[in-house]
């Protein structure tokens, strides 16, 4: 039997670590891409709950993914604040917004922690909600992602941003340091939803309630009416009960599909250092 000839082929390996992550679409967007840019792309999910893992499972996952050769790894719910202390080093960034969702292994051994969330959710506004006023808004859940798209509006010229989260004390400590970095009166941590919700121009969810396996709505749909914008960073489901509820009274809605895409363009770019096709990209997500 002859031997067979070794591949050419560049080749990548990735990953994704979090909890319920068996939808994602991550994997299917960047070995897409990747095949389009002649590499031999694979994308491995890391689930914490398939797995029987918690969280002190991280620092172990990230010194075997290295190991195994991983170029890097994206960091998701409920890992993208806990991973920071595990790491060599900071983008500017994830330095601000104080969350990850992209690491990457250097040639060195280092680990470089990055932050598209924020990249994703500004560029998805801005295709879909450009023309919407943004004077106030009010955001559900300060965590990761929260941190990250908090960060996004307040870049994208929302004057006040309110901030629910049932842990009051992680929405007080975002909303004093978005002050820090954006200014005085730019961020309010807030327990009165209705009121926060009443006064705003729109409404942002940043929590898991509504993805598969967290089913619900994180607001009453009394608090909705037409004239509020609402988004959502959830993305499977595309429409979560909160988006229908709003789309049924004829609020504008945007989903976190779009999001999801622009995030996974930022990881690929630095996984690769190749520049991704984002046309390509999002057509290969609406056809999933």
């Amino acid at each position: 039997m002859n031997d067979a000839e070794p591949s050419t082929t560049p080749s990548v390996l990735v990953g994704l670590i979090g909890s319920g992550i068996q939808a994602s679409r991550s994997p299917a967007m960047h070995e897409r891409e990747g095949a389009k840019q002649g590499r031999t792309y694979i994308y491995r999910l890391i689930d914490l709950d398939v797995l029987g893992l918690s969280g002190a499972a991280l620092p172990g996952l990230l010194v075997s993914a290295y190991r195994f050769g991983f170029a890097g790894l994206n960091i998701t719910h409920p890992c993208k604040q806990a991973v920071i202390p595990l790491l060599d080093e900071l983008s500017s960034d994830a330095r601000a917004i104080g969350a990850v969702n992209t690491v990457v292994f250097s040639a060195g051994g280092k680990t470089i922690g990055h932050n598209t969330d924020w990249y994703g959710f500004a560029e998805s506004f801005r295709r879909e909600l450009a023309d919407a006023p943004c004077t106030r808004v009010a955001q559900l859940g300060a965590g990761g992602a929260g941190s990250a798209v908090a960060h996004a509006l307040l870049k994208l010229g929302v004057r006040e941003l309110s901030i629910t989260d049932i842990d009051e004390a992680r929405a007080a400590r975002l909303a004093a340091e978005l002050c820090v970095r954006f200014g005085t009166g730019r961020a309010i941590a807030t327990v009165d939803l209705a009121r926060a919700v009443g006064a705003a121009d729109g409404l942002v969810n940043t929590t898991p309630i509504g993805m598969v396996g967290h089913p619900g709505m994180p607001v009453s749909p009394d608090l909705l009416r037409p004239d509020l914008w609402v988004a959502d960073v959830v993305y499977f489901p595309l429409e979560t009960e909160l988006l229908r509820a709003a789309r049924k009274i004829g609020c504008r809605t945007m989903s976190g599909g779009m999001m999801a895409v622009f995030q996974a363009v930022g990881a690929f770019r630095l996984f690769t250092g190749i520049e991704p096709d984002t046309d390509r990209m999002i057509a290969h997500f609406a056809s999933l």
